[in-house]
């Protein structure tokens, strides 16, 4: 076998595309397909060469000595999260050095060969698992319900941990200042806090709106315009389809630059992850597709690890925070994905973020109270009407609230109840929950100067 390996590695080593499987065998006729295919596993174990891409179209190529040694390799990807070998092979490659990296632009097969509830990125054993972690026992409740229960924690876990990634340098408890009482962190540049506040209001936007938000367009474009908004060089491009070509940071991958193929590449995205009938298969595909058809100019991966929480909370289950997720680690795992279209170092870390997420949140799902009937039948008609009493200060809050209540049709044993509950959402009104209500500060600040405190 010493002569045939040398062969099947001077072969691939002549090829700089890479080969298949099909290609050397057609170049050794003598080699059963058995042989080449130990062979290439033991080649690969030992880093001499590595896999780019999936399936039949899967290509052989050798790999260049990496600049980064087991020990550091472990320090990006702690001992605690499990690799596989595939996994470890994605990591050798997207850590050597750029020069040696082989460029490539985005692959359509990546999108084009999967099969809504057909193929699965996650097998069924680990979507098993996953379930198993993440349900809040919450199923049966309206869409939305365990995300809103839980909105104060969510807003402070995720606005953090997925501004982390981005390199944002504020801490759990800035972040919880900001969040909670409006004090920006000392030493922070304002771009740092901004991101921080438009993590905010796009989770909210997700949370109160869980049971019409959905893989769409609309839902997508918005999501972007509020974790975009004050940060990006053209304000234009804020909820807007990138409309030039764009280079990945430390990467040799190049994106679709034409607008309309980046636009026709996004429809098949969304019209299959509308598809998914799983909701943690639904939620890493949008990890994977989004980040690498980078449909905004900006903002994508931010925009991905939101929409992969979609599905989640709109079937009640746990969030996916990202808390203890390194940088370099993502880093890598997405690079997987951009350099080789191989989603097994990602798929690897989401696991692991989501036991890490659920066992956050472990302590909240078992002393989380009943959630109030009456505000759960009645919370969007409660939120306009805090939403109309703020916006028109000059008017009699208490008879336009009980305009509505007669005007829509409310029972009158109910009345009260929801009277009573608006008021007290007015009392406790505050500009960290303004855009629950569709409200701006400065109409809060008017609306306030008009009322004392306690009294509507």
């Amino acid at each position: 076998m010493k002569s045939s390996a040398k062969q099947l590695l001077l072969s691939i080593q002549h090829s700089p595309e890479g080969l298949t499987l099909a290609k050397l065998l057609t170049l050794h006729p003598e080699l059963a397909r058995r042989t080449v295919q130990r062979w290439l596993s033991q080649s690969i174990t030992q880093r001499k060469i590595v896999g780019v891409g999936e399936g039949r179209a899967r290509r052989y190529v050798v790999a260049t000595p990496s600049s980064v040694t087991a020990p550091e390799l472990s320090a990006v990807f702690p001992s605690a999260i499990s690799l596989s070998l595939d996994s470890q092979e994605i990591l050798a490659y997207v850590n050597q050095p750029l020069m040696v990296r082989k460029p490539v632009g985005y692959q359509w097969d990546l999108l084009e060969s999967y099969r809504p509830n057909q193929s699965w990125y996650l097998p069924a054993p680990l979507r098993r698992q996953l379930w198993k972690m993440g349900d809040a026992g919450q199923a049966k409740l309206p869409a939305g319900t365990y995300g809103r229960t839980l909105l104060n924690r969510l807003l402070i876990d995720l606005s953090w941990a997925s501004s982390q990634l981005e390199g944002n340098t504020y801490s759990r408890l800035d972040t919880r200042e900001l969040l909670e009482h409006g004090h920006v962190a000392t030493n922070k540049t304002a771009f740092e806090t901004q991101m921080i506040l438009n993590h905010k209001a796009a989770i909210e936007l997700l949370v109160e709106n869980a049971e019409v938000v959905g893989c769409n367009r609309y839902t997508l474009l918005n999501l972007h315009s509020l974790l975009a908004e004050n940060l990006l060089s053209n304000p234009a491009d804020e909820g807007r389809l990138r409309q030039h070509a764009v280079e990945i940071g430390q990467s040799v991958y190049r994106p679709l630059a034409v607008p309309a193929q980046i636009s026709e590449a996004l429809d098949k995205l969304l019209n299959k992850a509308s598809k998914i009938t799983d909701p943690f298969e639904q939620s890493f595909f949008m990890m994977v597709h989004l980040p690498y058809l980078q449909p905004f100019a900006d903002v994508n991966k931010r925009v991905s690890r939101l929409a992969a929480n979609l599905p989640l909370l709109r079937t009640n289950l746990c969030p996916l925070t990202f808390l203890g997720v390194s940088e370099a680690a993502y880093s890598c795992a997405i690079l997987g994905v951009y350099e080789l279209t191989r989603i097994q170092l990602l798929r690897d870390l989401y696991l692991w973020a989501y036991e890490r997420s659920t066992q956050e949140y472990v302590v909240l799902k078992r002393d989380l109270v009943e959630p109030d009937p009456v505000r759960l039948a009645y919370g969007t008609l409660i939120k306009r009407m805090v939403h109309d009493v703020v916006v028109r200060p000059e008017q009699d809050a208490l008879a336009l609230l009980e305009g509505y209540l007669q005007e829509h049709g409310i029972p009158e044993e109910k009345r009260a109840d929801v009277l009573a509950l608006t008021l007290e959402e007015l009392r406790r009104l505050h500009e960290g929950v303004l855009a629950r209500y569709g409200l701006r500060p400065m109409q809060l600040a008017a609306w306030q100067a008009r009322h004392s405190v306690g009294k509507v």
